[in-house]
């Protein structure tokens, strides 16, 4: 008797012809960075693969931070990158119709922050920023340093997300920054969007905490698959404020993208998430530079 082909729909998973239709954009992948001198070795290798899972789930472009320099890394590879500028381009080079960039900054450096704005964001490629939470974040975002960075990208047209967490027994840095602190930050830029990367990790609170604010998108991705994450954003936020992150390679594809194509909402709303909603964001910087997506 002949083998029988493997059918998606056994597995949980749409059809390909569904998921073509989403046209989905990732928010979120986070393959490991090289050190000095390693020439994106380990960076090519996470991305190849992941290539796989990329093309079974019908990803048509995946957004990656790279570190330029300024305090986002150590100091040794901070001094290499901005020595080797070319060695940032090289992933988008090799994937061309793949990729998309932001830059990684730390709102302690503002100075070397706004000459990285101009030198990857104003002149291109990259098309925002993503402020990381990690030991060498030393302000929260709702920080006073972030006010002329936020402005400058928003001159630029470039999209911002910031990392947030809320921990249930407070935060482990100073610089990690929670929803609540971006929604300070937004409160002082009204006309700016952001970005609030994991929705703050504790969704519900999370949610309720940029529920006001209605210049904050949330992301999806990052923390274990639980009932009601999709439906409650929806319902307290709007679709259209909500984009999708994998978090590939570190975290598993079928519990990230199916917090959102199993939910209980509408396709027309899945559509909006999946990748919808990022394009839309994307749009200005895509114009100023011309691009196409």
């Amino acid at each position: 008797m002949p083998a029988t082909k493997p059918n998606p729909k056994w597995y949980g998973m749409p059809s390909r012809q569904t998921l073509d239709g989403y046209r989905i954009w990732d928010s979120y992948f986070t393959p490991s960075f090289s050190s000095p001198g390693q020439n994106n070795t380990r960076l090519f290798d996470d991305i190849e693969r992941t290539l796989p899972t990329i093309e079974k789930a019908r990803i048509k472009r995946l957004c990656i931070f790279p570190h330029v320099g300024p305090g986002t890394t150590n100091a040794e590879t901070g001094k290499w990158l901005r020595d080797n500028p070319g060695e940032v381009l090289k992933p988008f080079e090799r994937w061309p119709k793949l990729l998309l960039g932001m830059i990684q900054l730390n709102a302690a450096d503002v100075k070397g922050s706004l000459d990285a704005l101009n030198r990857w964001l104003r002149d291109g490629p990259m098309l925002g920023v993503y402020f990381p939470a990690g030991p060498r974040a030393e302000q929260a975002c709702s920080h006073l340093n972030f006010d002329p960075l936020v402005e400058r990208i928003a001159e630029l047209n470039g999209v911002i997300m910031q990392h947030t967490w809320f921990i249930t027994d407070g935060k482990r840095s100073p610089g990690m920054s929670t929803p609540s602190e971006l929604a300070e930050l937004a409160a002082r830029h009204p006309h700016i969007k952001f970005v609030c990367a994991h929705a703050g990790g504790e969704w519900e609170k999370g949610i309720r905490a940029v529920r006001n604010s209605p210049n904050i998108l949330v992301e999806t991705s990052g923390f274990d698959a639980t009932a009601g994450f999709i439906e409650m954003a929806v319902r307290e936020l709007g679709a259209e404020r909500i984009i999708f992150g994998s978090h590939l390679p570190s975290r598993s594809l079928g519990t990230e993208l199916s917090k959102v194509i199993h939910a209980r909402i509408a396709e027309r709303e899945k559509f909006l998430i999946l990748g919808e909603n990022y394009r839309r964001l994307l749009k200005p910087v895509f114009q100023r530079l011309g691009r196409r997506d």
